[in-house]
């Protein structure tokens, strides 16, 4: 995607927090935004790769979405690997937090999973 396209999650997350804020939203509605959202910083958003590298540093490359590496070969799957093995979870950490962006990335998925989990209890609930 070029351009403004490939920030469409961001303007989703917006639209997520408007909807709990106003509570503009149903409970449905709420939670295929979130999921929308949660899948976009999980999978899609443009960050660092931040992968390990062998000399223990975090590669810079441009990755797609927090849990997928850059192109290298190496790196297209560590970061996913490393959230199901435990000891892995400290490195991933590093990269979770490199920049502003990340930063806002890391942010965005959790807020967006937990909205998930709250619009789910709220439609279990019948609640508006």
């Amino acid at each position: 995607m070029k351009g403004i396209g490939k920030y469409w999650g961001y303007l989703a997350f917006i639209l997520l927090i408007m909807g709990w804020w106003t509570r503009a939203m149903g409970p449905t509605a709420l939670i295929v935004v979130s999921v929308l959202v949660a899948l976009y910083f999980l999978f899609q958003a443009p960050v660092w790769c931040a992968a390990i590298n062998r000399d223990g540093t975090l590669c810079r490359n441009n990755s797609s979405g927090l849990l997928l590496g850059c192109s290298m070969r190496q790196h297209k799957f560590q970061k996913l690997k490393m959230t199901f093995v435990r000891h892995g979870w400290r490195r991933m950490n590093r990269g979770l937090w490199a920049s502003p962006r990340e930063c806002l990335t890391t942010i965005g998925a959790v807020v967006a999973i937990f909205s998930t989990l709250a619009g789910t209890v709220m439609q279990m609930l019948g609640m508006k």
